[in-house]
């Protein structure tokens, strides 16, 4: 599992920049809910009216007057949106660094099979994924208790569950994506996840755009959704799965036979 660690070790910088980050504007949300929560009604109000903006993100559908609505837009949000270019990031550079920084030349001359290399770089990058959410989790969980407040667990673990479900998987469509590529891969990763998720902004605004839902993780992945139904939608995570797989095979397939240069 060397090249595993090398991996790991070689994207710590930036894995904590990224969850230090993330978790940091998630404490700072929660940390202004007691603040806010006296005029979350009125705020809760005036959303619900405000037409395809509220539909958009959602705030026609939760409370803001409580903490796991208050949670579930804010807190989502940046999480979605944070996570979402960390996990892209993350994908679409793990293989296509190697031929830009030309370190493949090295790596493959090396008794080990091309399968090999693709499984470890993989591992690697679902292991920052999921340890991110793990960091984040725990320090929402924290400021909670210091607020003296408690999220809906039911609902806490589906949201959490989505979020991570949503980043594997724009990871590993980026993981397929990466394997076609030999430089300028930031601009693609960062591209696809914001298309991904304007995606479900449209289809929460437009019926005629509902079929988006199908295509973009960030429509499972909804908190508006997944609070007001307590549960995931079967199909949408289905589909994800598909997509998930989907990326991962491409890769094994185009780069067993890429010509390395």
């Amino acid at each position: 599992m060397t090249i595993y660690q090398k991996e790991l070790k070689q994207a710590t910088k930036s894995w904590i920049i990224w969850t230090c980050a993330i978790a940091f504007m998630m404490l700072v949300c929660i940390f202004l809910f007691p603040e806010m929560k006296g005029e979350m009604d009125n705020v809760s109000s005036i959303f619900s009216n405000m037409g395809g903006f509220s539909a958009a993100f959602g705030m026609d559908q939760l409370n803001f007057g409580e903490l796991m609505g208050f949670y579930g837009i804010e807190c989502g949000n940046i999480l979605g949106i944070g996570g979402g270019f960390f996990a892209a990031l993350t994908g679409i550079s793990v293989l296509a660094d190697e031929e830009k920084e030309h370190t493949a030349e090295f790596l493959l001359t090396h008794p080990i099979c091309r399968g090999s290399v693709l499984t470890q770089k993989l591992l690697a990058v679902c292991t920052q994924i999921i340890l991110m959410n793990v960091f984040v989790v725990a320090v929402s969980f924290i400021s909670a208790v210091i607020i003296g407040e408690s999220f809906q667990m039911r609902e806490f673990v589906l949201l959490h569950t989505a979020y991570l479900m949503m980043q594997i998987e724009i990871a590993c469509i980026c993981f397929g994506i990466s394997a076609f590529i030999r430089r300028g891969s930031i601009g693609i990763g960062l591209g696809l996840a914001i298309v991904l998720y304007f995606m479900n902004i449209i289809c929460n605004i437009s019926e005629q755009a509902e079929f988006l839902k199908y295509i973009t993780p960030y429509a499972y992945s909804d908190a508006s959704s997944i609070l007001s139904a307590s549960k995931l939608e079967p199909g949408l995570v289905g589909v994800g799965a598909i997509f998930t797989i989907v990326g991962i095979i491409t890769a094994y397939i185009k780069y067993t036979k890429k010509d390395i240069k």
